[in-house]
This record gives C-alpha cells, sequence and structure tokens, in this order.
C-alpha cells in the first residue's frame, strides 16, 4: 500500500513536470498509457526506499500503540529477534531492486527517453485562436478575427509565408476561409474565398534575374474569389530511433558499464601519450639533447653551443619583427591546438565519470532499502505511534533529508568535484550511522524522544541554574566563557582551511566548522542565561535591556571575547557588593 501511495505521490511530481510537454498534442491514449508505465518504473528507485520507510514506521508503530512490543519484550522475545523475518524480507527485496536496477532499468530508460524526446518534437494540435497571430506553423504566420464552431469557417483571414526567406514574404488577405488536414496528415489545406495575395517577383519565381543590387524590387497582387493553399505540416506522432540512446550510460548494465569505462580510460591514455610527445617536440626545453639520436656525428662534443640572445642581436629590425611574429603565431598555433586536444579529453572525463556514477547507482538502490528499514523499524518502535499520522511526517522529512543530500553526492561526482564513490556513497555513509544509532537505542529501549531525559542531560552537564549560589554562577559563567571562546577559535581555524582547501577535504572542514559553530551558539546562549540569572539573584534585571540583548546576539556573537572581560568585572563587583552586604546584615 505505502509503495503504490509513494510510487503515485512521485508520479505525479512527473506530471506536473511534463504537463506541458504533454498538453495540446492530441496524443492517444496508449502512447500516455506508455509513457505512465515507463515513468513509474523508472521512478521504482525513489518511491521503493520512502515505501519501505514508512510501511516499517507504520508496522512498528501500530505495534508499539497497542502494546504488542510490550507483550513481545515480556516473553523474552528481544527487538531484534521479532524484527528477524522483516530483515529477510528486506534483504530478499533488496536483491530484487539490485536486479531491478541492472537489468530494467537500462531497458526502460532507452524506451522512456526515445517515447519522451518523440512526444516533445510532436507538433501541437492545430487550434489557431482569434485575433491572435497563430505562429505554431513552421515558416507561417495566421491571424483569424473570428471563427464559425459550426460550419468551422474562418472570418477575417492573414496568411504571412516566409517559407522562401523573409525577404520573399507573401501576405494574403481573405474574407474567409476553410480548414481541413490531408488523409495522412501531413499537409494542411486552406480554401481561401475573396481575397488578395501580395508577393514580390522573386517569390513568384517570374523574375529570377532581377540584379540583387537593385534596391526596387518589383511585386504582384493577386486577387481572387477562390484560392487553395497547401501547408506543409505533420501533425503525425512519430517515434525516434531507440538506437540513437542504447550507446548512453543509462542504457548499460554493470558488465557494459564496466566495459565501457575500460574503453575510454585506454582512449584518454592513448591520447595523454600522444600529448605528451607533441608537448616534447614542439615545446622548448633547455635540458633537452640538441643532436638527435639519429644523428650520424658520434662526437656530439663538436657542436657548438649558441646562445639565441647572441643570434638575435645579429638580426636587423625587419627580421627580428619577423621572427618575433613567426614565434608568436607558432606559439598560439601550438596553445590552440592543445586546447581542442584538451577538450577532447575533458568530454573523455566526463563520459568516464558519467559511467561510474551509473554504476555506483546499481548497489545504492538495495542498500538504501536496507537502511531506511533499519531506521524506520526502530524509529517506529520508540515513537509507538500508527497510522498515516506520525509516521508519514517522519517519513517525509528524513526522506527530504535523503533526497536532498543525494542530489547533492550526485551532482558533486557527476561534475568531478569529488571522487564519484563519495558523491554516490554520501547519502548512504550519512543514513548508515543514524539507522545503527536508532536501532541500538530501540534494542536497549532507550528514551530517545523523552525530553525529560533530555533535560537531565543538559542539567547534568551545564548544571541547574535555579538551584545555584551566586559564586556558583559566577564560577559556571567563566567556565562556559572559556569553552565558548575555544569553540569559536575552532571554527575560525577550519572556516581558514575549508576555504584554502577544495574536494572532499574541502567539505570535510566545512561540516565540522557548522558543527563548532553550532556548539559555539549553544554556549553563548548557556552563559547569556547564566548571567541573567546572577542579574537576577542581585536584583539587577535591568542591567539586561533590550539594546544590550539586541547588541549582545548581533554583534556580541562574533566579538564577545571583547564584552567578557566587562561582564566578569562587573559580576565581581556585584558578587563582593552581595557578600559584603550579607556579612553587615550578619553583624547586625
Amino acid at each position: 500500500m505505502t509503495f503504490a501511495i509513494s510510487l503515485f505521490i512521485i508520479l505525479m511530481q512527473f506530471l506536473w513536470k511534463y504537463v506541458e510537454d504533454l498538453v495540446g498534442k492530441g496524443l492517444e491514449v496508449h502512447v500516455l498509457t506508455e509513457l505512465f508505465l515507463y515513468a513509474a518504473l523508472t521512478l521504482v528507485p525513489m518511491a521503493l526506499p520512502l515505501a519501505i520507510l514508512l510501511a516499517s514506521l507504520m508496522t512498528f508503530g501500530n505495534l508499539g500503540e497497542r502494546f504488542e512490543l510490550t507483550a513481545i519484550k515480556a516473553a523474552g522475545i528481544s527487538l531484534l529477534r521479532a524484527m528477524r523475518p522483516l530483515i529477510i524480507l528486506i534483504t530478499a527485496i533488496s536483491i530484487g531492486a539490485f536486479y531491478f536496477q541492472n537489468d530494467v532499468i537500462p531497458k526502460v530508460n532507452v524506451k522512456f527517453r526515445t517515447l519522451m524526446i518523440s512526444i516533445k518534437q510532436k507538433s501541437p494540435e492545430l487550434d489557431i485562436p482569434e485575433n491572435t497571430f497563430y505562429s505554431d506553423i513552421e515558416n507561417y504566420n495566421l491571424f483569424v478575427k473570428e471563427k464559425d464552431k459550426e460550419t468551422g469557417m474562418l472570418r477575417d483571414v492573414m496568411i504571412y509565408d516566409v517559407s522562401k526567406g523573409f525577404d520573399n514574404m507573401a501576405v494574403i488577405v481573405c474574407d474567409s476561409a476553410k480548414m481541413k488536414m490531408s488523409s495522412h496528415k501531413d499537409y494542411l489545406m486552406l480554401t481561401l474565398f475573396y481575397g488578395q495575395q501580395f508577393s514580390n517577383l522573386k517569390q513568384t519565381g517570374f523574375r529570377d534575374n532581377i540584379s540583387s543590387s537593385s534596391q526596387f524590387v518589383p511585386y504582384t497582387r493577386e486577387i481572387f474569389k477562390e484560392k487553395k493553399v497547401i501547408i506543409p505540416f505533420d501533425a503525425n506522432f512519430n517515434r525516434i530511433d531507440e538506437s540513437a540512446m542504447e550507446g548512453t550510460q543509462l542504457a548499460k548494465n554493470i558488465t557494459q558499464l564496466r566495459s565501457s569505462i575500460d574503453s575510454l580510460s585506454l582512449i584518454v591514455d592513448s591520447l595523454n601519450i600522444t600529448d605528451r610527445k607533441i608537448m616534447v617536440t614542439r615545446a622548448y626545453v633547455s635540458t633537452r639533447n640538441i643532436i638527435p639520436a639519429s644523428d650520424s656525428l658520434s662526437d656530439k662534443s663538436k657542436v657548438r653551443q649558441m646562445s639565441l640572445d647572441s643570434i638575435l642581436t645579429s638580426f636587423s629590425a625587419q627580421e627580428k619583427q619577423r621572427v618575433y611574429s613567426s614565434a608568436a603565431s607558432a606559439s598560439e598555433n601550438g596553445k590552440n591546438d592543445m586546447m581542442f586536444r584538451s577538450f577532447i579529453k575533458i568530454d573523455l572525463q566526463k563520459k568516464i565519470r558519467g559511467h561510474n556514477v551509473e554504476l555506483q547507482r546499481k548497489f545504492t538502490l538495495s542498500f538504501a532499502c536496507l537502511v531506511f528499514f533499519f531506521i524506520g523499524a526502530p524509529l517506529g518502535a520508540i515513537i509507538r505511534k500508527g497510522g498515516l499520522g506520525m509516521p508519514v511526517v517522519v517519513s517525509v522529512i528524513l526522506f527530504i533529508i535523503y533526497y536532498i543530500i543525494d542530489n547533492v553526492g550526485y551532482k558533486m561526482a557527476r561534475d568531478g568535484v569529488w571522487p564519484v564513490w563519495q558523491g554516490v556513497w554520501l547519502s548512504s555513509f550519512i543514513l548508515f550511522p543514524l539507522g545503527a544509532f536508532i536501532t541500538y537505542k530501540a534494542i536497549n529501549d532507550s528514551a530517545l524522544f523523552n525530553a525529560d531525559a533530555y533535560r537531565n542531560y543538559y542539567i547534568r552537564f551545564f548544571g541547574d541554574r535555579t538551584a545555584m549560589s551566586m559564586e556558583q554562577l559566577y564560577i559556571a559563567y567563566n567556565r562556559n566563557v572559556r569553552y565558548g571562546l575555544i569553540t569559536f577559535a575552532i571554527c575560525i581555524v577550519l572556516v581558514v582551511l575549508s576555504s584554502l582547501t577544495g574536494g572532499f577535504l574541502g567539505g570535510l572542514f566545512t561540516v565540522f566548522t557548522w558543527i563548532s559553530g553550532i556548539a559555539y551558539i549553544i554556549l553563548f546562549i548557556q552563559f547569556f542565561l547564566e548571567r541573567y540569572e546572577f542579574y537576577k539573584r542581585a536584583k539587577q534585571e535591568s542591567e539586561i535591556s533590550i539594546k544590550e540583548m539586541v547588541f549582545t546576539f548581533t554583534i556580541g556573537v562574533f566579538f564577545y571575547f571583547v564584552l567578557y572581560l566587562y561582564y566578569r568585572n562587573k559580576m565581581a563587583k556585584m558578587l563582593g557588593d552581595s557578600e559584603s552586604g550579607q556579612k553587615a546584615v550578619l553583624n547586625i
């Protein structure tokens, strides 16, 4: 059920994406049915993981909501043992998904893409609007002021014919016209009544010998009572040949992809060897042997070394100019030749990356099914909410995260920013630890979504501000500020490293930068709350005004180490005044 729902939703997204290419083409029902069938098959890799996640969430959520999981665990059966039959089922589904991705998807991709291209190339149905120039007929513009829906007669018709070029345009104006399609739907036949045709003599072919340099071009005006005009207009649906798509990486299985990668790599290697030879022979290398290996001279020491500068100084100004021009031209030609050869290699390397991406994606679907099951089943056991409410919300959020990460990794791998295996497997590498963590928590009956448990962790790490004395608040404030400054320094260093490095290492530094930045913001909020509590105990809440809060949470976030000394001294003075006041009360 969840697979059907997921596939239907994703198929509706496909429909809205390509609705402009389908509407108004007059496509037959069997063509649309075939297109949606192929589209549904190509969307299975996206719908299957989402369906497994939603189904596992609903199943174990229902078991937890009805206390059936509690009864299972009370009988001495662990959660992992209860999941064993479904683990076997998901493993079988993953194996089937691999064979589907390897054997079925390539054939479906060829049929789907060729059918989609054929539909896009099909001409739209002929529906000429009123009071608007209709330009969907190639080389013709038609204007109809009024259409009689009962008789099909067109009133006040204008036709601009530019089939022989804009300079040889013909214009036809008539009171009415009748339109019909030929039996083979390859011509449009117009019967015009009571009108005129304006065209120059070149367009009519009467005077082809008119000088092209002549500014005056004579024209003809033809007045007619009835005239027939035939306009080429192919309204048939023509399928393109599928062989054009069979050479792409989308139409190959694992064996074919590996064979293509090896062949393309050999071509790139041979081009690199050729380019190195060309660069050595054409470029000036000071350490290169002056005499070729085939030279018959045995005593190479007899060859006199000469300086290029001394040779140029012996030339005249015109000879120098000729030598410089020849050298610049040869250099420019060599550069253009190497750039052209580099474009060929860049295109081949792009094809190799595309083949490698498709090769890795043959395995990611099966692994994603396993990962989503080990996320959904334990999460449903922890949430204990069945039905289509909470499971749908959680599964959609997780799938959106997976989809965004997967697209980012795919584009990074496709563009060569990251290695292919890192980009394609990025989403799996991120979600696999999450699935292992949630499974571990569910097996040990951990309170993963218990707010009180997280509050206890928070109090254990930062302490309970409401139970602290002013001296303890002062000590906690200083401690957390030091931690915050260390975290802020680490964040700055990581920002510099991520800007200096690139690729996977730069992305890794960026992730750690975000983590350290979030940790700093948490510590910043914590020591601000501790300072507020300290002022409250000292009965000086007015010291923290709205203006001071805005300043602290905007500029102070980045320059809090400057404000720290000011706040620390002020709090120390307030603490001293409070202790002296307490001593005075005790003396009295």
